[in-house]
């Protein structure tokens, strides 16, 4: 195993519940409902696939898409100036984890989401390599964003390990050919059937051990040859 690579939220922040949040807030204003199956629907989705999914399931207009891209964009990213709502270990687990393997995120979120979230964690200078959907052609279940952290980081796709709270991540990570692990999020559990196409499942991010999966793989060491 050659490097690590972590989703954004629900692996390492909250605020999958934040995005649902501001998502129910907006459509309430106008009238309509947004639901926790709605939720599940753009759970992986880049930003144009999500407001897409979220006009056609509100019954809107086509030409509504930026508005509703922006405004719950801006709702979640200001959200994070009151702090960040951490996983439990978390940061110390990616501390940890970067101290011995390249790390990288791969978020389906918005850039300025995922800038936001990292300086209010404080980990935007343990995580050299940031991706972001957006920056890729296709979101997840697309393996795009994880083969382009991949490449930035300078590994074999078949090397790295992915960190993942969604059934579209997992299956992301699955076809870009990479170990997946699933940390199932309580706030928002993943879609029926995550488990069961996981490589390993965790109950919490401070429990992973790359160099023991990758044992248990008999895979090679970290590329810096550290244990």
């Amino acid at each position: 195993m050659a490097a690590v690579i972590f989703d954004l939220d629900g692996v390492i922040v909250d605020s999958e519940i934040w995005w649902h949040e501001e998502r129910v807030a907006w459509a309430a204003a106008r009238g309509l409902r947004w639901t926790e199956a709605d939720t599940r629907a753009v759970m992986g989705a880049n930003s144009a696939a999500w407001a897409r999914i979220m006009r056609q399931r509100l019954g809107m207009a086509e030409s509504d898409e930026p508005a509703i891209l922006e405004a719950v964009v801006d709702r979640v990213t200001a959200r994070y100036a009151g702090g960040a709502p951490v996983i439990e270990g978390a940061v110390e687990a990616v501390r940890r984890i970067a101290a011995v393997w390249p790390v990288a995120i791969a978020s389906s979120a918005h850039r300025g989401v995922i800038d936001a979230a990292l300086d209010a964690t404080g980990l935007r200078a343990t995580i050299p390599v940031v991706v972001s959907s957006d920056e890729v052609d296709h979101g997840k279940p697309a393996p795009d964003v994880y083969l382009e952290a991949a490449r930035r980081l300078g590994v074999a796709a078949a090397g790295c390990l992915i960190v993942e709270d969604s059934i579209n991540g997992l299956r992301a990570g699955l076809a870009a050919g990479m170990t997946t692990v699933l940390v199932p999020n309580p706030s928002v559990p993943p879609a029926p059937g995550a488990e069961a196409i996981a490589d390993h499942v965790l109950a919490r991010l401070v429990d992973l051990d790359p160099a023991a999966l990758a044992l248990r793989a008999g895979a090679a060491e970290p590329a810096n040859g550290a244990a």
